[in-house]
């Protein structure tokens, strides 16, 4: 019997709802607006190329080591670490992990208010006869109004934690079994318009020709860090989820299954979206300024716009609310394994203290502007510590766990329950684990802290 339920603990009842939930936690914002843009920069299919190998390297044997934590200890990533090396300070990472979810949710769920104004923007087709200079003026005066985008960063915290407060099965495996499909159903819809637009193959070009003199010394870095952070890495999302999983399911199987529907995805992203832009003649961005002012731009003046532009932001809308109910899960399984707090007890109020910190990230756009550290206001103070301190710390630490720590023989019981493994593929990632992958990541945090660049 699997000791989650023997424990009577909530797990996934289904293999479809593991890989709905842990490839939702994957797909995020940053599948949308970074994803396919750094791919465009950085020589296309040469840049892809790369990536892939990084995801192969790094982003799956990392991935594979937060499952197997999650499932060999059915804890929280405090809890886990706790568990499965007692009396050591390993449980500091796990507790690093809670820290970087908390931190990451509270500005992340700033972002995703944003989206949600924008499908009501998109409704009620306020992007009509803009110029891009109007729009890019309404996206800032609407960033720093000290109401609107908090009243829209709370209500998405709402949704969050009303499919959160419910558990597992009834609420998270649940809804990402209808979220997943449905974001799959809006992005081959907005690819089947973008396609279709006079001009779209200089998009793919731009996304998929194969130019590596593009591929400069910060392209390489640039797939390394986001084969790295793409998988929702080094936050305890995939060791929480991993504590959910049954002994009949093959861990990697479902690393290879959650990487593949992250990297289609980001890559179907990049085609709704370049096309488009390039169909209309718009320079390409990244970040916030492609998906709330030059995005807005094209569909004003696309043939059908009014249909497709609140179709890709409930799409956004979605990618985050995916994302942001297994990071809250993370806080979620702490708060009611570490604490001893019941399930609706502990959603409530991991809810309202993360979205108190939020309110001082949305209002650090504006009103609180003026309120800096490290020359950072407080939303990009947050951003850059989780990027670049909390996550690489999280991912190396890990690694260095399963690969140094943990043991041979507890990694093959792990890799080898719902299927067997052969002894080469077990050799080839306790390799991974011990050497390749702390080192990349290595690479990624001192470059995060500006010690060490390839340029």
């Amino acid at each position: 019997m699997d000791l989650n339920t023997k424990s009577g603990r909530d797990s996934f009842s289904s293999k479809f709802g593991v890989i709905a939930a842990a490839a939702g936690s994957a797909v995020g914002l940053g599948n949308i607006w970074k994803f396919p843009y750094i791919t465009g920069v950085y020589g296309g299919a040469a840049f892809l190329f790369v990536y892939l190998g990084f995801i192969i390297l790094i982003g799956l044997p990392i991935m594979l080591s937060e499952f197997m934590i999650g499932r060999k200890s059915k804890r929280n990533p405090f809890g886990a670490f706790k568990n499965l090396a007692p009396g050591s300070s390993w449980k500091f990472v796990g507790l690093l992990g809670v820290l970087a979810a908390a931190m990451i949710l509270a500005f992340y769920g700033v972002v995703a208010g944003w989206s949600i104004d924008y499908v009501i923007r998109a409704l009620t087709n306020s992007f009509a006869a803009k110029s891009p200079g109007e729009l890019e003026s309404s996206f800032t005066e609407f960033i720093q109004s000290p109401i609107t985008p908090v009243i829209y960063q709370l209500l998405f915290m709402l949704m969050t934690m009303g499919i959160v407060i419910v558990g597992i099965k009834k609420g998270i495996e649940k809804y990402s079994k209808i979220l997943m499909p449905l974001l799959v159903v809006i992005i081959i819809v907005l690819d089947i318009r973008s396609l279709t637009l006079k001009g779209a193959y200089e998009g793919l070009s731009f996304l998929f020709y194969p130019d590596f003199s593009k591929l400069t010394a910060d392209g390489i870095l640039s797939a390394l860090g986001h084969a790295f952070f793409s998988l929702s890495l080094g936050m305890g999302t995939l060791i929480t989820y991993g504590s959910y999983i049954g002994a009949k399911n093959n861990l990697t199987k479902i690393a290879l299954q959650v990487t593949v529907a992250d990297t289609l995805i980001a890559i179907l992203a990049g085609v709704a979206i370049f096309p488009a832009v390039f169909a209309f003649g718009i320079e390409p961005s990244s970040g916030p300024g492609l998906v709330f002012i030059t995005l807005p731009n094209v569909f004003q003046q696309m043939p059908g716009g009014f249909f497709f532009a609140p179709l890709f932001f409930i799409l956004l809308t979605v990618a985050a609310l995916t994302s942001s109910i297994s990071i809250l899960e993370v806080v979620v399984a702490y708060f009611t394994e570490e604490l001893n707090l019941k399930r609706k007890s502990a959603t409530v109020l991991a809810t309202v203290l993360i979205s108190i910190v939020g309110v001082v990230c949305s209002l650090s756009m504006g009103i609180l502007k003026d309120y800096t550290l490290f020359n950072f206001n407080f939303f990009d103070l947050l951003d850059w510590i989780s990027a670049n301190m909390l996550l690489p710390l999280g991912g190396l630490f890990i690694s260095l766990f399963v690969g140094w720590y943990l043991g041979r023989e507890k990694v093959v019981e792990e890799l080898s329950q719902g299927s067997s493994i052969v002894e080469w593929l077990v050799r080839i990632f306790i390799f991974l684990v011990k050497f390749i992958a702390p080192g990349a990541i290595a690479i990624v945090f001192l470059n995060g802290l500006g010690f060490f660049s390839f340029g």
